[in-house]
C-alpha cells in the first residue's frame, strides 16, 4: 500500500510528458489536470467543458499512460474516424468498430484488442451493449470507459437516444472500471440526469467555463434572410456551417448559395446515407466550404478549423445553439456565430412545442425555448446572457458580441409606433406584418387596391421609410408586448391590451434602432496572435496537399492554430519546431522537414 502513492506520481509525470512529447502542448487547459488525476486514483467522473476545451485529451491521456484498454463511447462513426485518424497522425494505437467495417476488419481490431496492441478503442453504444462485446470486454484488462456527448443518456438533454440509457448497465457489467461521461451542454437538471443514467459513484465533477472567448456572436433582425445570409457568407473567409429548421430551406438555400459561387452543399436526413457521408467528408476534407443543414448534421463533427456558424432560424433551446455555434472556432483563432431573429419564427415554434402530446415536457421545453427568445431579443451583452444561463454569472461586459462592440442606439419610437399599431387596427387586425408595411408606404400593389386599403389614413404615412425598417419596429413592438402574432390566422398581427395608452397618445415608448446588417468591421477585445498572413496561406496550402495524400481531413494533419503558430514563430530547425503549439515528436518526423523548409523558403525569397 505504501508504493499506491509513488505509481501514482510517476503516472502523473507520465501524463505531463504524453501532453508534451505526444500532443505537443506545453499546457494542461483548465480542469484537465484534475480530471486526469481523479481517473488515475479510479475515481468517476462528470465533464463538463464547451467544445474546442480539450475534452478528449481527459480521456486520450490516461488511456495511454493506464495498463489496459480504454473504450470511447461515441455517437457517430463520422467522428470516430476523425478521432481515431487524429490520434494515427499523433502516433498513437487507436482504432474503432463501427458498421463500415468489414467482418475481416472488425475480427482484425479484435485480435488487436486481445493482444494488446491498441489503447483506445472507439465503439457505439449500440454495439458496446451487445452481450457477446460485453463479454469480450470482460476477458481484457479495461482501465477506463469514457462515455463521449453525455448528454444523450438524459430525457432532460436536447439530444436523447434511447441507446445511450443502456450504458448504466456497464456498472454491472465492469463493476471495477471507472466511468467518465464528457458534454460540452448541459443545465443542472440535465447534469444530476447524466451522473443518476450512468450510474458514476460519488463522481468528481468538472465545470469548465462555457465561455468561448473566440467566437463573436452577433444577431440581425430576419429580413430577406437568403439576401442576408448571403452577404454574411461572403465576408467570411474559410469554413462554415449554416443551420436552418427545414430540409426545404436547406435545399433552397444551398442553391441560391451555389449560384453566387459559394462552395456548398445541403444536407438533411431526407438525403441518402451514402450521400450524407459523402458530404459530410468532402466538408471535414476542405473540398466544400459550406454546408447549409439542418440539425442532423453536426453533432460530434471533429473539425476545428470552422470559422463561422450561422442560424437561418431560431433554435429550440440555449443548449441547441451552444452546442451548433460550439462546433465554430475549434482551434481557438477568431470565429463568428450568427443568429437570424424574426417573431413569427418564434410564435411558430411555441405552437410546435405546445402542441407535443406530453405535457410535462412541453412546460420543460416552453421554459427552455422563452430563454433562446430572450438572447436574441437582448439588448445587453449576449456572452453575459449565455454565460449566466448556464449558472456561469458574469457581471463584465465581453467586448465581442454585437450589443459590447455597436451599442443598440435608442429613439423616441413613439409616433412610429402609432403609425404601425393605427395601421393594424385599421386593417381590421386580419393580415400579416407584410402587408401592414406594404400598406404604411403605400405600395401600388393589386391586393391593396382590391380590398381598397389604399384609401385608409395610415396608406403611404411610412413612405419614407424602408421595409426593413418597418419589420424591425415590428419585431419590437411584440417583443414588447403592444403586437402579438395569431399562427392560428396565418399569423396575422393582432393587437395587445398594452397598445391601448399607445394609440390614445398618453404614452412613450423608446426603441433601439433598427440594425439589419453585421458589422464585422468593430475590433473586438478577442485578438487573434500576430502572424504573416502570406506564410499562412503557404502553409495551408500545403496541409492540404499532404491531407489529400494521406487521405485526412487537413486539421489531423495541423490545426489553423498551429499553422498561425508557424507563421509568427517561423521555426527553421527541429528544435525550434518541436516549440509549436501542437506539434509533438511524431509530427515533427512525418511533417517537419517540409513544414521547415516550406517556412524557410518564405523568409528567405
Amino acid at each position: 500500500m505504501s508504493q499506491q502513492p509513488i505509481d501514482h506520481f510517476l503516472l502523473l509525470t507520465n501524463a505531463k510528458e504524453v501532453l508534451k512529447n505526444t500532443f505537443g502542448y506545453d499546457h494542461y487547459r483548465d480542469g484537465q489536470a484534475e480530471v486526469i488525476t481523479n481517473i488515475i486514483n479510479h475515481k468517476d467522473v462528470l465533464v463538463l467543458m464547451p467544445t474546442g476545451g480539450g475534452k478528449s485529451l481527459c480521456y486520450q491521456i490516461p488511456a495511454m499512460i493506464l495498463p489496459g484498454l480504454t473504450i470511447v463511447i461515441s455517437p457517430l462513426i463520422s467522428l470516430m474516424k476523425d478521432q481515431v485518424d487524429a490520434l494515427l497522425a499523433n502516433g498513437v494505437s487507436a482504432a474503432y468498430i463501427n458498421s463500415n467495417l468489414s467482418p475481416e476488419e472488425i475480427f482484425n481490431v479484435y485480435k488487436g484488442m486481445q493482444d494488446g496492441f491498441y489503447k483506445l478503442i472507439y465503439v457505439a453504444p449500440e454495439r458496446l451493449m451487445q452481450v457477446d462485446f460485453i463479454a469480450r470486454l470482460q476477458s481484457l484488462s479495461i482501465s477506463l470507459i469514457a462515455v463521449d456527448e453525455a448528454h444523450c443518456v438524459s430525457h432532460w438533454g436536447h439530444d436523447f437516444r434511447k441507446d445511450y440509457r443502456l450504458l448504466g448497465q456497464l456498472k454491472e457489467k465492469l463493476p471495477n472500471t471507472p466511468v467518465m461521461g464528457l458534454t460540452a451542454t448541459a443545465d443542472l437538471a440535465t447534469r444530476a440526469d447524466i451522473a443518476h443514467q450512468l450510474r458514476l459513484d460519488n463522481p468528481f465533477i468538472f465545470k469548465g467555463s462555457f465561455d468561448r472567448p473566440n467566437i463573436r456572436y452577433n444577431q440581425i433582425t430576419k429580413y430577406k434572410a437568403t439576401d442576408q445570409a448571403i452577404s454574411f457568407v461572403k465576408q467570411q473567409d474559410g469554413s462554415g456551417i449554416i443551420y436552418c429548421n427545414s430540409r426545404r430551406k436547406v435545399d433552397e438555400l444551398s442553391v441560391a448559395l451555389a449560384k453566387q459561387g459559394v462552395s456548398c452543399a445541403g444536407y438533411h436526413a431526407g438525403l441518402e446515407g451514402a450521400i450524407r457521408d459523402k458530404i459530410q467528408r468532402d466538408f471535414i476534407q476542405d473540398r466544400i466550404d459550406v454546408i447549409v443543414a439542418t440539425v442532423a448534421f453536426g453533432m460530434g463533427i471533429d473539425k476545428s478549423n470552422v470559422r463561422f456558424v450561422v442560424h437561418f432560424d431560431l433554435p429550440r433551446s440555449i443548449e441547441s445553439y451552444y452546442q451548433e455555434i460550439g462546433r465554430a472556432g475549434r482551434d481557438g483563432m477568431p470565429a463568428e456565430a450568427l443568429l437570424l431573429f424574426d417573431e413569427k419564427d418564434a410564435a411558430r415554434i411555441r405552437q410546435w412545442i405546445s402542441s407535443g402530446e406530453n405535457p410535462e415536457r412541453n412546460a420543460v421545453e416552453l421554459q427552455k425555448f422563452a430563454a433562446m427568445e430572450a438572447f436574441g431579443e437582448a439588448q445587453t451583452c449576449r456572452r453575459q446572457i449565455l454565460l449566466n444561463y448556464f449558472a456561469e454569472y458574469s457581471a463584465g461586459h465581453c467586448g465581442n458580441c454585437d450589443i459590447c462592440l455597436d451599442p443598440p442606439k435608442a429613439f423616441d419610437g413613439t409616433v412610429d409606433a402609432q403609425k404601425i399599431l393605427s395601421c393594424v387596427l385599421r386593417l381590421q387586425q386580419n393580415v400579416a406584418s407584410q402587408y401592414v408595411i406594404d400598406v404604411l408606404r403605400g405600395k401600388q400593389l393589386k391586393r391593396i387596391f382590391e380590398n381598397q386599403h389604399e384609401q385608409l389614413s395610415t396608406f403611404g404615412i411610412g413612405k419614407q421609410q424602408s421595409d426593413e425598417y418597418w419589420h424591425n419596429l415590428i419585431n419590437q413592438l411584440i417583443h414588447r408586448g403592444l403586437l402579438r402574432v395569431d399562427i392560428t390566422q396565418n399569423a396575422v398581427l393582432k393587437l395587445t391590451e398594452e397598445a391601448r395608452p399607445m394609440l390614445k397618445n398618453t404614452q412613450s415608448l423608446q426603441l433601439a434602432v433598427p440594425r439589419l446588417t453585421v458589422n464585422l468591421g468593430k475590433k473586438s477585445k478577442f485578438q487573434a496572435q500576430d502572424y504573416d498572413r502570406a506564410l499562412f496561406a503557404k502553409l495551408k496550402h500545403l496541409r492540404k496537399v499532404i491531407a489529400e495524400q494521406d487521405d485526412v481531413p487537413p486539421f489531423v494533419v495541423f490545426s489553423d492554430a498551429t499553422l498561425a503558430d508557424m507563421a509568427n514563430k517561423c521555426p527553421e530547425s527541429s528544435s525550434e519546431f518541436l516549440d509549436i503549439h501542437g506539434v509533438g515528436a511524431t509530427k515533427l518526423e512525418r511533417y517537419g522537414v517540409r513544414f521547415i523548409e516550406a517556412i524557410s523558403k518564405h523568409i528567405n525569397k
